[in-house]
């Protein structure tokens, strides 16, 4: 599938908002900070059907930072695997949407992830066993900048390069910003391009805000024959949605009165970018 990136960002950053405006709570910031990689993702890269969330031909998404889950969720319904009215079920008792991505409940979701490091793992062992079964599919994960504190990333990491691991693209969510805090006050994390070079990877940086540069770079990772690559994204914690973007605890929040309004008034601005292109929610 071949989408306008562009539009489909703020589609899909317009139903994430929405949805996480309806409850009231959630995970805003680190939603929003993926919005341009899940378009370029799912609107041109990956080889999926959404009428048959498992067939066999089909590349694969994990979703590291398992708390983007909202942001995922509106791509996936966006893309048709399900319902758009299904998102404002998010996190209500007996939902199909939990906080955290669940691949026995959700179409299209690949791998429940939640715990940190977890996820970089999970996509080391499919793109290991798709390359064992001699098979063609490829496979994308995003990891956060935040959660690269976790040891068991760079074990995931170590055993992709050293298995050369060409059919896997990692992608860092490099939004500077993790649960408590700014990533240099609480971890410093370095230049992430030097530190996967240093392990073997084929790594460079891209504006994690730009879909068309990110589809772009995984255009171009496709033909690496030698090292496996990662994208380190430079994204910002709320992106598109200044309220979030500019508050100092944008990792969760539960909206106040000023915060609703707030919000409420940028999701009117998204709605009439996108009744502008054609795209129409009820």
């Amino acid at each position: 599938m071949d989408k306008d990136l562009s539009v489909f960002a703020a589609e899909i950053r317009f139903l994430t908002a929405r949805m996480l405006h309806a409850k009231g709570y959630g995970h805003f910031g680190g939603s929003l900070s993926i919005v341009e990689a899940l378009a370029a993702l799912y609107g041109r890269e990956l080889r999926v059907d959404p009428h048959d969330p498992l067939w066999a031909g089909r590349d694969f998404f994990v979703l590291s930072k398992g708390h983007g889950g909202p942001a995922l969720y509106a791509t996936l319904a966006a893309r048709g695997f399900f319902g758009i009215e299904r998102l404002y079920t998010l996190n209500d008792n007996g939902t199909l949407l939990p906080s955290h991505p669940d691949r026995v409940k959700i179409p299209g979701v690949e791998m429940t992830t939640g715990s940190m490091g977890q996820g970089i793992s999970a996509a080391a062992g499919i793109a290991y066993g798709l390359r064992a079964q001699g098979r063609a599919n490829r496979v994308y994960t995003i990891v956060g900048d935040g959660e690269l504190n976790e040891g068991q990333c760079w074990e995931a990491a170590q055993f992709i390069a050293h298995q050369r691991l060409t059919n896997l693209v990692v992608m860092v969510d490099a939004n500077l910003r993790q649960l408590d805090g700014w990533t240099k006050d609480i971890c410093e994390t370095f230049d992430f391009v030097e530190k996967f070079a240093a392990f073997g990877f084929a790594a460079q940086r891209v504006d994690g805000q730009d879909a068309e540069a990110i589809a772009d770079a995984l255009q171009r990772a496709r033909s690496a024959s030698d090292r496996p690559v990662c994208l380190v994204l430079d994204t910002t914690k709320g992106a598109g949605v200044d309220y979030v973007a500019q508050a100092s605890d944008n990792h969760h929040m539960r909206l106040d009165e000023a915060g609703l309004a707030t919000i409420a008034s940028r999701l009117q601005e998204l709605e009439a970018e996108l009744m502008k292109a054609g795209i129409i929610h009820e």
